[in-house]
């Protein structure tokens, strides 16, 4: 007779398995706070110990029909830890002698085979794995679990979310608190794209607007170029009413200006303008010298 898993085994067991399949279903460790996750534990856990029982006295039967000698074996195979003897069923070498037991009689170039069986590790890796499959294919197939799309809708509802959690909690930049920040370029040119490219042209070369890549500028109400470009956005132009105020005409929120602003700068002092001879439209107003 073999030795058998004790009980407590059998239960982490199954529990680990409870775990893996509420984790899948449910997708989130919500269910640890669950009364019916506990309340399945505690019934599995019964069963088990019953189980257990039965098999004590399935047992204890077949031990009667032992000869004395194989009872005597048992009883000494029985004496050794549950681990010590796992271990030692999937790396302990056999001797010699007890390889002559378990020889196969036929081989092939010099090597014989061994009716070994296979270890305990490998083949709780193994059912492990045939459980584990099942569970995901059920999960798979009837919940939202491994569906890359799903997820990434879901995340992207949160991450939504955050955002606009955030423009409502923080007030949008004014004049006075805006700031230049290369984090706010790109987004920046989204908005230069949506509003500003028809009159300003494909990067700020020019059109019916002026470029805004050089170094003049037909209005200079600010020292700094960040702020002059916030101030023009925000209140837009008295010399051109087709430059309107996106910000008092609620076009444009503070981010927005905040941003589009952080891209006309790096445009104007952080690329080298685009001249007439490259397609830009030629210098309107008069030279300016923003404070840094």
């Amino acid at each position: 007779m073999k030795q058998r898993t004790p009980v407590f085994v059998t239960i982490l067991v199954i529990v680990a398995l409870l775990m893996l399949a509420c984790y899948m279903f449910i997708q989130n460790s919500s269910f640890l706070l669950s009364a019916y996750f506990w309340g399945t534990v505690v019934i599995v856990s019964i069963i088990a110990m019953i189980q257990h029982a039965i098999g004590d006295l399935v047992e204890n039967v077949k031990f009667k029909r032992l000869t004395d000698q194989e009872k005597a074996e048992y009883l000494e195979a029985k004496k050794v830890p549950y681990f010590k003897a796992l271990y030692e069923s999937a790396f302990k070498k056999q001797s010699a002698s007890e390889e002559k037991d378990i020889l196969i009689d036929h081989g092939f170039d010099g090597i014989m085979e061994l009716d070994n069986q296979l270890p305990k590790w490998w083949l709780g890796l193994f059912y492990f794995g045939v459980a584990y499959c099942i569970v995901y294919l059920v999960a798979y197939s009837f919940t939202d679990f491994g569906h890359q799309m799903a997820e990434y809708d879901e995340e992207y509802a949160a991450q939504t979310a955050s955002i606009a959690e955030y423009m409502a909690n923080t007030p949008p930049p004014t004049i006075e608190n805006a700031v230049y920040s290369p984090d706010n370029i790109a987004a920046g040119e989204e908005v230069f794209k949506t509003n500003c490219v028809t009159c300003h042209g494909d990067g700020g070369r020019g059109g019916i607007g002026p470029n805004l890549t050089d170094n003049a500028w037909i209005n200079q109400p600010e020292k700094t170029l960040f702020k002059n470009v916030f101030h023009m956005v925000e209140n837009g132009s008295q010399n051109n009413p087709t430059m309107q105020a996106f910000g008092k005409n609620n076009v444009l929120s503070g981010f927005d200006i905040q941003n589009v602003a952080a891209y006309v700068y790096h445009i104007n002092q952080e690329q080298p303008p685009v001249t007439p001879a490259n397609g830009g439209a030629a210098p309107q107003g008069t030279p300016a010298a923003w404070e840094k």
